[in-house]
Order: C-alpha cells, then structure tokens, then sequence
C-alpha cells in the first residue's frame, strides 16, 4: 500500500506533476491561438463556454506548437533541462545543445507537442477534479451545500448516493494523481528518445572532448618540459656549486647566476601556460622560448650546473619558421634535461641541429653511465617529443648505440604532411636502460 502511495504521491511524482502542469501553461498561448480559428469557423462568439470548442480550441493549438518547437533549436535544451530537473531522469542521456538537422528537430516537435498536450488535459483536471471532488467527500455532512445552486447531479438527492458521494470524491482525487503519475512516466519514458542526442551531436561532443584533450596534453607538455627543464638545471647547477663551495668561489657565483636565471624564465613560462589555463589565451604573457632566441640562453644555462656541452648547429635558426623554432626549442630542452638528469654532470652532452633535405635534423648523445642517478615513474619526456615530432609530421628515435644514448628527431621544414600518422612519431625504445 505504501509503494502504491509512493508512486502517485510520492516526490517523484510530484515533480513530473509540476512539470505537466507547465506544459499545460505553455500550451496557454497555443490554446488562445486556436480559439481564433475555431471562433469564426463554429458560428461562437463564446467559445471557452463549450466544453467540446474549448477542446477544439486545444487540438488546433498544437500543430502550431510542434512548428514552433521546429523553428526555434533552443527549444531542446530548454525542454531537456526541465525533464532533467523534473522527470527524474539521468542527465547523461539527454542532449544539452540547440537542435541542428531536421530529425532532432521532428524529434522536439514531438516531445514539444506530448508535452504541451499531456500537461493541457491534466492542467484542467487539476483545476477542475479537486473542488468538485472535496464537495463531493463533505457532502453528506454539509446539508447547506445541497442547498445551493452548484449545479450537482440530481441523483445526489437519492440517500445511497450521498453516502456514496466521499468515496467517489476520494476515488476520482486518485484518479487524478493515476492520471498525472501515468503521463509523467510516459514523457519520462519517451524523453531519451526524442529529447537525446543524435549522432551528430554525439560526433560534436567527442570533437570537443579530443579537442580539450590536445590542450591538455599540450599543457602537460609545455610544463613538462619548461619546469622539468629547470628542476633538472638547477638541481644540477646546485649539486656542482655545493662540491666547490670553498675551493672556486667564482664557479659558485655563476652558478647562483644560472639558477637565478632560470627560475626566473621558468616562472614567466609558468605564468604563460597558466594564463593559457585561465584565460584561453593570455596576451601580455612571456612568449614561448625559440630555438632562434633562446638557445644561446639555453647552453648557457645548461652549462652552468657543470656538465660540458658541445653544440653545432649547421644553419641559422633565424631561418626556421616561428612554430618549428619554437617546438624545435622545447625539443632540445628535453633532449638536453633528458641526458643530464640520467647521465649525470659530469659527461659530455654532444648536440648538433642541421638541415638537411628538407627537414631539420637533432641530434643529442651522451655516454651512457651506468651508475647514474634514475628518476623514479619517468619516461614522460620522450613521450612529449614523440607528440612534438608528430604534430608537424616527423619522426623521433631513441636509444642506445654503441655505448651512447642517442637522441634523433627528424621534422619537415614545410610543416606537418596531411598523411601524418601516429606512427611517424614513435620512439623507438631498444633497450629499458639509459634515458626514459
């Protein structure tokens, strides 16, 4: 008895109650609308004073609102954010943006239309079912209301029906709520169907998804290499300062320098790619660093913690277009970061940039040192060169030869080709040992 209870009164029920009764409101205007027509087309002057043209009126109205449904594409998110607050329905399977191809559209001017008509009838029940229904349930023990001119059925007068009259009050009350809880399941029913996404805007919202995904990867690499980059340096430029502190004061010097240097263009990176996170786009931030401009800045750095790097770079950077200078850039300063962090300070780090047919070549190589340092749950850095490389359609390798880490990445001068895949940008790991 309680579950029947709960499912015409309970709070479920009373929600999708509440959102009939809007549809009913909504279907107000429509209502009116067909009025206009049934008027003139029925003779009446008076048409709400006829049940049967007041129905008329209402059977007219809707066509006018499943077209309006059709015409205007905010009405699907507008219908599916009241379903979603009142029908008790998950959210996840009803589509949240404007209507774009016909089906959608044919498929909200249905929902429109069941709405409006479904909260229409069960409206005016509402209205009308509960006065009539208390007169009748107070009836046998209110003599002035038989008294009265309330237009009640003269079998009312007969004493067996006014012993009946509570029941048929309380009887038509549940009728009422079985009516309202059945059209609210219905249309709650009905609402994944007509009110859910289509394929197209499932295909939109995958698009998005990817497309927030790059920026986040995008982000993760720019922290990645930028703040590894400097942890890495100025750990190193730390560790080699603190063994000479007493014996080359001027090394320890240039060495607070370097880590003076580096945070700091570290935290203008930081700030870049923060306002990036908080703003889409920040403009007035630090520009990101390039192979033309920085890379000087860059050795220097690196050079500064102790470990000796040779660098030859075979054409001028200047001549490289701005987006493959700048990824050519954080390229080098993972591959460099990369052998330092697990090499140690004290190898030499041989770099070399060149161009050559038409791509641009690095190249960075390091013995390899057994008893260096690992950082644990890495491997993150030759991943983001491989996303690098295969953004603008080259290749990236990895590994040891002949007793060297090797470091080659490979990218076209012309940008990424349209057949790029992501195979053109794999590393190839030979072995587990050495960089990751």
């Amino acid at each position: 008895m309680s579950g029947f209870a709960r499912l015409l009164f309970g709070r479920r029920a009373r929600r999708r109650w509440i959102h009939l009764i809007l549809g009913g409101a909504l279907a107000m205007p429509y209502v009116f609308v067909g009025e206009v027509v049934i008027g003139p087309a029925t003779g009446e002057q008076n048409v709400f004073g006829s049940f049967p043209l007041q129905l008329a009126s209402f059977a007219a109205g809707l066509p006018l609102a499943a077209v309006t449904a059709a015409l205007f594409p905010m009405t699907r998110p507008l219908e599916a954010g009241a379903a979603r607050a009142l029908c008790g329905i998950d959210p996840g399977v009803l589509a949240h943006g404007p209507t774009r191809t016909r089906a959608a559209k044919g498929r909200t001017a249905a929902w429109f239309t069941l709405h409006l008509g479904f909260g229409g009838v069960v409206s005016g029940m509402s209205l009308a079912v509960p006065p009539f229904a208390a007169v009748l349930i107070v009836l046998p023990v209110a003599a002035a209301l038989r008294d009265t001119r309330l237009g009640l059925p003269e079998v009312l007068d007969n004493p067996w029906a006014l012993a009946l009259a509570p029941v048929a009050g309380s009887a038509m009350l549940v009728a009422l709520a079985g009516c309202a809880a059945g059209c609210g399941a219905l249309l709650a029913r009905w609402a994944p169907a007509l009110l859910g996404p289509t394929p197209e805007d499932r295909l939109a919202a995958a698009e998005a998804r990817a497309a927030d995904l790059a920026v986040r990867n995008r982000l993760a690499r720019e922290l990645h290499d930028s703040v590894g980059h400097a942890l890495s340096a100025v750990t190193l430029q730390a560790s080699a300062a603190r063994r000479v502190l007493d014996s080359d004061p001027e090394f320890v010097r240039e060495a607070l320098a370097a880590i003076e240097d580096t945070t700091r263009r570290t935290v203008g990176e930081l700030d870049a790619v923060l306002g990036v996170l908080r703003d889409g786009d920040a403009p007035g931030t630090a520009p990101a660093p390039t192979l033309a401009a920085d890379l000087d800045g860059l050795l220097r750095r690196t050079r500064a913690g102790g470990p000796r790097v040779t660098a030859t770079v075979g054409t001028a950077p200047e001549s490289l277009p701005p987006l493959l200078s700048r990824e050519a850039y954080r390229i080098v300063q993972e591959g460099l970061s990369n052998a330092l962090r697990h090499a140690g300070d004290q190898v030499t780090v041989d770099l070399r940039i060149d161009v050559a047919d038409e791509h641009l070549e690095i190249a960075v190589e390091n013995p390899l040192n057994g008893t260096a340092p690992s950082r644990p749950g890495g491997g993150h850095g030759l991943r983001g060169i491989a996303d690098r490389a295969r953004l603008l359609g080259g290749t990236a390798e990895a590994g040891p030869t002949n007793g060297t880490w090797r470091l080659h990445v490979r990218l076209p001068m012309k940008g990424p080709r349209e057949s790029t895949n992501d195979e053109g940008a794999s590393v190839t790991a030979r072995t587990t040992k050495g960089p990751a």
